[in-house]
């Protein structure tokens, strides 16, 4: 068996209008992020954490913002259809670690939520799924509160015969 490890990060900044979605959990919050999707920089850094320990590029490659297909399209379920590419490929993900970076909302009382919801779509057991979260302590774009980023770390394994 070989174990292969992908790195993924997303960022978008806040709009007016907008649904802020973070691992597919909808936050209450009055302002969302902008994107061709929902915006969900978790879920984004996620797949791409899952397409590089897999070697098949990126989010953008397989989910397009130049597609209209994939306008306002739930992240969870691109997140489902990468799980199956991989599938494809013979490879399963085995862990993940991510890190949200946003200023506000406070993330504490909903990061059992985002877990239970990316564990799902990942097909892992929940000890096996890590959502945690800083803030950007005022300095940069995240400290300014004109968006959110995540970073993923994925680990994925040859599938199980």
């Amino acid at each position: 068996m070989s174990t292969r490890t992908g790195l993924g990060y997303d960022c978008h900044r806040f709009a007016e209008g907008r649904r802020l979605v973070l691992g597919g959990v909808e936050l209450d919050h009055p302002i969302g992020l902008a994107g061709h999707s929902d915006a969900d920089v978790l879920t984004h850094a996620v797949i791409d954490a899952l397409l590089g320990a897999a070697a098949l590029g990126d989010i953008g490659e397989h989910f397009p913002d130049t597609d209209d297909r994939y306008r306002d399209s739930d992240s969870i379920e691109l997140l489902r259809e990468t799980v199956a590419l991989l599938d494809r490929h013979g490879l399963a993900p085995v862990h993940v670690d991510a890190t949200v970076v946003i200023e506000r909302p406070h993330l504490a009382p909903v990061r059992l939520q985002m877990r239970r919801s990316l564990a799902a779509a990942l097909g892992l057991a929940l000890e096996h799924v890590s959502v945690k979260a800083t803030r950007g302590e005022g300095m940069g774009f995240v400290g300014r509160e004109e968006g959110a980023a995540a970073l993923a770390i994925a680990t994925v394994t040859d599938r199980a015969q």
